[in-house]
């Protein structure tokens, strides 16, 4: 037994919730009050007592899909408030007999259905759609509903939506006795179809079939789903059968539709490159030849025979009572097909023999496409052989066969790069890209035309225009070939444009107005007209010396010493560069590398006195009194130098630091080899090893 607790009252549906004993929640769901008044008629007199208990749910609520604002009230039932049962009213279902809810006969719903048809029949597919949803919300029983709009959501091409009425209308229909209603199966299967989801189509097929069995329309979407699933990819016209059947363009000729782009050559074009299986990104994203997909694979939605409005002749979309199958309404839509036909009938006579006369046959188009193939094989091998004119008239011919292809006008464009035809290159290239445009031509044979307009730019020393040809090739199909070379030619333009700025003259005036900041004490102004100089001269010790010295006046010692080292590099026998050099590291306290420093100048020249002087003021500041914190920081500074570090892991090193305390002569005796006796003088020097 299961007591009725809770009701909930929404825009267009109650949910009786009763909470079992023991067992999960179940519900029955009403969506009209007078579903209401016959659920509440019968909890009041039918009060069993069964150990099964059968849950009926609807399907989903389609006023989720409106923007209705739903509103909820609660209200408790108590079990006091019944006076002439022992029990609160109650309602259950037992396995062998079920209760069910009469479907409306809401006149409204019906009304909303008869304007849906007409909608759909005249191809208003919206408004279909709209009317029919006002049908579900003002009866969301009938069936009927779900499976129309469900059609009408399949012809706008919304699959998704269409399976889920499909669905809805199953449910519906398996819930009620006495209903024999297999379009809800034809409606999920052709919504699954759409979405290429085969397997799950053949699946809801098969369902269909076993409930139904022979069912016409069944056996027909099961045999197509299987036709599609089994195709194998890329079936083309190449001595096989065509992808689209037979006779393409005699069929595309008597559609009403598709006759009027007969006259378009990049449509006929993109018709046979879809006949040769081909299935490219520009052709599925032109909504002509979707259509055209469409009605010749015979797929949902495509023709006037797809998403006919329920309730033909022979299967028409009639709910049933529960006692019989015979019609409850005899206002069903007419098919679309037989619609279509009849207001096309005059324009399909008017216009079957101008298109028919205009169209090409496709035979026509093979022996044309054939041709034009032929020649540019031909120009291929004669570019191969370099006999570059007869390649040329080869190409020609080509587009001469077909000027939509926008290939041929690239090969010729690789012609002239190799004759060092830049321009006509360019030009060749640029005509390929309007004619790829204006056919839909695939993104890689675009990016192809723009790579080799680069190519052209960029073996005429023309960077900025080279650049911008290949990262246009990059916006159109991304390569890496491609951006390895860009990468590669945005290196060459900054060297490029760093040679074309060198001018000794300016970097000379340049130094020279460096100079007079720097007496002037205006040292930021001096560094500006440095750098200004080294950009001018990048070889010139001399100027790089004097930068460091301006920028050791604005403290900037790092940026001072990569000058120096690279004024040294430039001249290794720059005395004066090893003096600054020293100066730099005593600045930084770096005094093991600034005696270096000044060693390596003395080595130079002997007599020089800035490294004189430098060397005696660093030999002072080794031997400085200094305070236990000067020391640590000197010592952990020192230590962050790799070569102190190598200095320290030396084994020899390590023994004859070892030996001062244990093994004094031993220690006194390695100290007369110079190597040794550097590196320890390099320790002291850096505060790593104290001495006295």
């Amino acid at each position: 037994m299961c007591h009725i607790s809770y009701i909930y009252v929404t825009a267009l549906c109650i949910d009786f919730r009763f909470p079992l004993s023991g067992v999960s929640y179940s519900y029955v769901r009403c969506t009209s009050i007078s579903s209401l008044s016959s659920v509440l008629r019968s909890t009041h007199t039918h009060t069993h007592t069964h150990t099964h208990t059968h849950t009926l749910i609807s399907p989903k609520d389609p006023s989720r899909r409106s923007n209705e604002n739903t509103v909820r009230r609660k209200d408790e039932i108590h079990p006091q408030s019944t006076k002439h049962h022992p029990h609160p009213p109650t309602t259950s279902f037992h396995n062998s007999h079920t209760t069910h809810i009469p479907m409306s006969t809401n006149t409204d719903a019906e009304h909303y259905k008869s304007q849906g048809n007409k909608a759909l029949t005249s191809g208003n597919l919206s408004e279909a759609i709209t009317w029919y949803t006002k049908a579900i919300d003002a009866d969301g029983t009938n069936h009927v509903y779900y499976s129309n709009r469900s059609a009408a959501h399949l012809k706008a091409n919304n699959p998704t939506l269409a399976l889920e009425d499909a669905e809805s209308c199953i449910n519906l229909s398996n819930a009620k006795d006495g209903v024999s209603f297999s379009k809800g199966y034809s409606r999920k299967g052709a919504a699954l179809h759409a979405m290429k989801r085969y397997a799950d189509a053949v699946a809801a097929y098969e369902d269909g079939l076993k409930r139904y069995a022979n069912d016409p329309a069944l056996m027909k979407g099961l045999e197509e789903v299987k036709r599609d699933r089994d195709r194998p990819a890329g079936a083309g016209l190449g001595g096989g059968k065509s992808l689209l059947g037979p006779n393409v363009m005699g069929r595309i000729a008597m559609h009403p539709k598709l006759r009027t782009y007969l006259s378009d050559s990049s449509y006929m074009e993109k018709v046979n490159r879809l006949s040769r299986g081909e299935m490219t990104e520009d052709l599925l994203g032109d909504p002509r030849m979707m259509e055209t997909l469409q009605v010749l694979l015979g797929m949902p939605g495509g023709g006037a025979a797809a998403a006919a409005a329920d309730g033909g002749s022979s299967s028409a979309d009639v709910p049933s009572s529960s006692a019989s199958t015979k019609k409850e309404t005899d206002d069903e839509p007419m098919q679309v097909d037989e619609v279509e036909r009849k207001a096309t009938e005059k324009e399909e006579k008017k216009q079957e023999e101008k298109t028919a006369a205009a169209a090409p046959t496709t035979t026509e188009l093979d022996e044309k496409k054939q041709a034009s193939l032929e020649a540019k094989n031909r120009g291929n091998e004669l570019y191969k052989k370099k006999k570059f004119d007869e390649a040329l008239k080869a190409y020609d011919e080509a587009i001469t066969h077909d000027d939509t292809n926008m290939t041929f006008h690239t090969n010729k464009a690789a012609v002239y790069l190799t004759m060092k035809k830049f321009d006509n290159a360019i030009q060749e290239c640029e005509k390929g890209l309007e004619v790829g445009k204006a056919n839909f031509a695939p993104f890689e044979d675009r990016a192809k035309a723009h790579a080799r307009i680069g190519r052209a730019y960029q073996l005429q020393k023309k960077y900025v225009e080279a650049i911008q040809s290949y990262k246009n090739a990059q916006l159109e199909s991304f390569d890496k070939a491609v951006q390895r070379t860009l990468k590669n030619l945005e290196l060459e333009k900054k060297k490029a444009d760093s040679l074309a700025y060198q001018d000794d003259a300016k970097a000379e005036e340049a130094k020279e107005r460096g100079n007079g900041f720097f007496r002037e004490k205006k040292f930021g102004e001096a560094v500006k007209e440095y750098e200004e100089a080294c950009k001018r001269a990048p070889k010139n010790a001399v100027i790089r010396n004097n930068l460091a010295a301006a920028l050791c006046k604005i403290m900037d010692f790092n940026g001072a010493k990569r000058e120096i080292e690279l004024a040294l590099d430039l001249d290794p026998k720059y005395v004066k560069a090893y003096a600054r050099k020293g100066d730099i590291e005593m600045a930084m306290k770096e005094y093991h590398k600034a005696m270096e420093s000044y060693k390596k100048g003395l080595i130079i020249d002997s007599t020089n006195s800035s490294c004189k002087e430098g060397l005696r003021k660093v030999q002072i500041a080794i031997n400085s009194s200094m305070t236990d914190e000067e020391r640590k920081e000197r010592a952990a500074h020192a230590m962050a130098d790799p070569e102190i570090q190598s200095i320290l892991q030396d084994p020899v090193i390590r023994q004859i630091l070892q030996d001062f305390n244990d093994n004094p002569n031993a220690a006194n005796n390695a100290m007369r080899d110079p190597v040794v006796r550097a590196k320890i003088e390099k320790l002291i020097a850096s505060g790593v090893l104290q001495t006295g």
